[in-house]
């Protein structure tokens, strides 16, 4: 894997932590992003090679803007950024409060435009660069108890998809993660469901099998599903 410094959104837990431990384990430098400090030291004291802690909400062009020129300082050019912060609020949507659905619009969605405005600039004057936006499956059908999440991915979806062919003719390549229920912090559930919901570390392992170039390979989505 031809990539120096990566960047990954939502780094404190959860897939990105796995994630990040994967992408270190290939001898890349780290840095992980999160509203959490605590959270990114403790995925920091996993990692096998260097990392760089930067606590950010993505859902602030401002604070994203700030945070990416920190990191083009400190550790130069950024080869492949991964946005996989994301909040859910699982239920009925007449319940749902105003603040959630901003929440979820805010970090899921504007953050993952955000960060990915960051990068493009730099990404085109070397014509190199890799983004993963992570999607879910409720980015590919709508779910009950999930409108606003759902609506939230769909637009992480069409952002992709969209950002795909404005760099189609470059070397950056563009493509969107669609997995099922993970052991995560964000989907709860009784015992007898989670015991199907997936591994981050598997889902991590995938995702960064498909980042890799290969000649004559494009990869445009990658879709993991529970069984």
């Amino acid at each position: 894997m031809n990539i120096k410094v990566v960047v990954i959104t939502g780094a404190g837990s959860g897939l990105g932590a796995s994630l990040a431990k994967k992408i270190s384990d290939k001898g890349c430098h780290v840095c992980l992003l999160g509203r959490t400090k605590a959270k990114l030291m403790r995925t920091a004291e996993t990692l096998s090679h260097s990392s760089s802690i930067y606590e950010v909400d993505v859902s602030s062009k401002k604070d994203t803007a700030r945070v990416f020129q920190l990191i083009k300082e400190e550790n130069g050019s950024i080869d492949l950024l991964i946005n996989n912060a994301g909040v859910g609020d699982f239920c009925l949507t007449e319940n749902l409060s105003e603040e959630s659905i901003h929440q979820m619009i805010d970090i899921n969605l504007k953050g993952t435009i955000f960060c990915t405005q960051e990068v493009l600039g730099d990404m085109k004057n070397r014509d190199m660069g890799y983004i993963v936006n992570v999607a879910s499956l409720s980015g590919k059908r709508g779910k009950i108890n999930e409108s606003v999440y759902s609506a939230s991915k769909f637009g992480v979806r069409g952002f992709t998809e969209s950002l795909a062919l404005e760099l189609k003719d470059t070397a950056i390549r563009v493509f969107a993660a669609y997995m099922g229920n993970m052991k995560t912090n964000l989907w709860t559930s009784d015992d007898s469901i989670e015991d199907t919901y997936m591994d981050p570390d598997d889902v991590a392992e995938i995702i960064i099998d498909n980042i890799k170039p290969r000649k004559y390979v494009s990869v445009e989505e990658v879709v993991i599903k529970n069984k």
